[in-house]
């Protein structure tokens, strides 16, 4: 078979892209999906199948295939022992039968995966044309794409979904949970890249794992739920609910959710009935997956349902809470439209989540929420401005938390409207077009030689590169017709923040990122990024980050930054006065670190040998390039050392005035343009001087 010829499709000249999805866990099926059917049916359905829909519908993708495992049981129905489900012209599931065809939870799905490795390679092998990518959710995809990768060749992108390390840190089981967390880190060593959802997940949950590489992790975040099936009938929610409401017209609060523990269900039922306020003038609804009867499904389903329905007996919640057993999509949309009719909000009480699907649709439907105050809930909450976020390992102020959005109902139309807005821009076809970049990335084999450049541009990116589109596109236009200068960005964001908004202004991909204020490097090779280590080792020379913190901790006005924000090399802090800035310098005077203050409120420590500035003297001298052919762009306080190190700095118009001692230095443009227009301005003068 190897000996075949395989004629190639191309759109807008480049190849077309066949994408091969596996997700083994769970019963998948084309829309309506099944959720909750068995205890692993949830959020990631969801994702496989919006994101492989969107995937299908670009012109640059000539085919998209989810495999995963064919399961013949009359419990479950008949669909999921379908060997191929064609979901459009470019798209199917296809289920690969490894001769066992029950349905299997994950754990005992460890067993049958070398079976379906080796099924799925002897498909492949028989494919006239085979995959380009290979995209794997979960650990255990991963593991078979290996293997495929292996044999054919064929690189695979791994999203993770949900991470056993940071489950173990919120329940206390990671004696339980070692040999997933083993599976999850070699899921990371080896695949070529890797997709997180979320800000936490990208820079926080992955980092936490012995082989985690950032160069390597993209933050892509996915859409906002399915596709909508058809209208919503608001009567089938108030069908489904009106066995267990004595009022159905009060304020509906409303959870959806797999029946897990990490998903903390009883604990809001608990909470429910303990806040006379919220059980006198609410109602809650509960749904957790599909069954039955309480003994029905798999043991933690089971015990999850059991600990529900005590809750139910214990608190004496009958009128006021609803447990309904059975569900549609059409029923959960319906739910989510009661929630608002009736001025309710949507709550998600999860010890641990890594992202939240589920926010993002209450979103869609203009529910309110009310998320756990860590993982991926932070982000889509702080994104779409659509509801609070409140700790649920502390009840009361949970239910103060829902409380509130009740009562303020001027807040809780805000938070309607700006769900429905904002959710449009989490968008499946946004995250498509992302995912084809990472993924012909993965494949690019050769990189075409390039000119050495001869001079460097280093950019901030917020308010520098970022804040006029049309400059910005100009920057773009610019750094094309200049071949021998090396594009570079110098920012605070981390490197998963910095590409994701380099994408959305549009910009070329940079030669080199400095990224988190100077305390990282990044180099691109071709179309992959690798860490500079050598720079890394260097800083970390006197760098002690317990002492910092301890120094710190007790200062006044001065508030930790969330621990996404923190890295190896830089501690963040949030500052309420200026007296704190002082005494935070006075702190650390005898260390060898570097305070730098920006934005008002903003301050950070890195070591002495970190910062913008010392990061841009390290480019310079790896690439060879001398001082005088250096040039730097910026607008806010965190720039002041690389401008002011630098013999070529341009102070954008839209400075600000922490950087007003620079003005009048000779050494600094001072241009009469904002944004990315003054970056290019200053540019053409340094250019006319040289020439003159």
């Amino acid at each position: 078979m190897s000996g075949r010829s395989v004629r190639h499709r191309i759109y807008g000249g480049l190849r077309l892209v066949f994408i091969l999805s596996i997700a083994l866990g769970g019963c998948l099926k084309g829309p309506p999906v099944e959720f909750g059917l068995t205890e692993d049916t949830g959020g990631h359905i969801t994702y496989a199948l919006g994101a492989a829909q969107a995937l299908a519908a670009r012109g640059d993708v000539e085919r998209v295939e989810i495999d995963t495992r064919l399961i013949e049981d009359a419990t479950l129905g008949p669909a999921y022992a379908v060997t191929l489900e064609p979901l459009s012209a470019k798209l199917a599931i296809r289920r690969i039968d490894t001769c066992n065809r029950a349905y299997l939870s994950k754990e005992a799905n460890t067993a049958d995966r070398p079976a379906f490795a080796d099924a799925l390679i002897r498909h492949i092998d028989g494919l006239v044309r085979r995959p380009d990518v290979i995209h794997a959710h979960f650990a255990d995809a991963a593991e078979v794409a290996m293997k495929v990768r292996a044999r054919f060749g064929i690189p695979f992108v791994y999203t993770a979904h949900s991470l056993a390390i940071d489950k173990a840190g919120c329940t206390g089981g990671r004696a339980t949970l070692a040999a997933r967390i083993a599976e999850e880190d070699r899921a990371i060593a080896g695949a070529d890249a890797i997709i997180a959802s979320s800000r936490d997940e990208a820079e926080r949950q992955l980092m936490l794992y012995p082989s985690a590489c950032a160069a390597k992790i993209h933050c892509v975040p996915p859409g906002a739920g399915l596709a909508d099936a058809g209208p919503i009938d608001l009567d089938r929610a108030r069908r489904l609910l009106a066995p267990f409401l004595r009022d159905p017209g009060k304020p509906l609060i409303l959870a959806i959710a797999r029946p897990v523990a990490k998903k903390n269900l009883a604990g809001l039922i608990d909470l429910f009935a303990r806040d006379a306020d919220l059980r006198d003038r609410a109602n809650l609804a509960i749904v957790a997956g599909l069954r039955d009867g309480p003994d029905c499904g798999e043991a933690e389903q089971r015990r999850v349902i059991a600990g529900l329905l005590a809750g139910l007996d214990r608190h004496d919640l009958y009128g006021t809470l609803a447990l309904p057993k059975r569900h549609s999509q059409a029923d959960i949309a319906a739910l989510y439209a009661l929630a608002r009719e009736t001025g309710g909000v949507f709550v998600n009480p999860a010890f641990n989540e890594p992202y939240g699907l589920t926010l993002t649709e209450a979103a869609l439907h203009g529910v309110p929420v009310v998320a756990a105050c860590h993982g991926g809930p932070v982000d889509i909450v702080a994104r779409l401005r659509h509801g609070t976020v409140a700790d649920p390992r502390d009840p009361p102020a949970f239910a103060a938390a829902i409380r509130a959005l009740l009562d303020d109902r001027a807040e809780w139309r805000r938070a309607s409207q700006a769900g429905i807005a904002n959710a449009r821009a989490l968008d499946w076809h946004a995250y498509a077009a992302r995912f084809v970049e990472i993924a012909r990335a993965t494949a690019a084999a050769t990189v075409p030689p390039r000119r050495s450049p001869t001079r460097l541009l280093l950019c901030d990116i917020d308010n520098t590169l970022t804040g006029c589109i049309t400059s910005a596109d100009g920057m773009a236009v610019f750094l094309d017709g200049e071949p021998g200068l090396a594009f570079g960005v110098a920012t605070g964001r981390s490197l998963q923040e910095a590409e994701r908004l380099l994408g959305e202004w549009r910009q070329p991909a940079p030669a080199v990122l400095i990224t988190s204020v100077g305390a990282e490097i990044y180099w691109r090779h071709g179309a992959r990024l690798f860490a500079d280590r050598d720079y890394a080792r260097h800083i970390d020379i006197g760098w002690d980050p317990a002492d910092v913190d301890a120094r710190v901790a007790t200062l006044r006005g001065v508030e930790r930054q969330p621990a996404v924000e923190q890295r190896r090399h830089k501690r963040s802090y949030f500052v309420s006065e200026p007296s704190a800035v002082a005494a935070v310098r006075a702190a650390v005077a005898d260390l060898p670190v570097r305070v730098i203050h920006s934005h008002g409120d903003l301050l950070d420590i890195l070591p002495g040998r970190a910062g913008k500035g010392a990061a841009m003297m390290w480019v310079a001298r790896a690439m060879g390039i001398g001082l005088d052919h250096v040039y730097a762009a910026g607008d806010s306080g965190n720039d002041l050392d690389m401008l002011t190190a630098c013999r070529n700095g341009i102070l954008v118009a839209n400075h600000s005035a922490e950087l007003a001692p620079l003005v009048g230095r000779p050494t600094i443009y001072l241009a009469r343009r904002p944004h990315a227009g003054g970056v290019i301005e200053g540019m053409r003068a340094f250019a006319r001087n040289r020439a003159a």
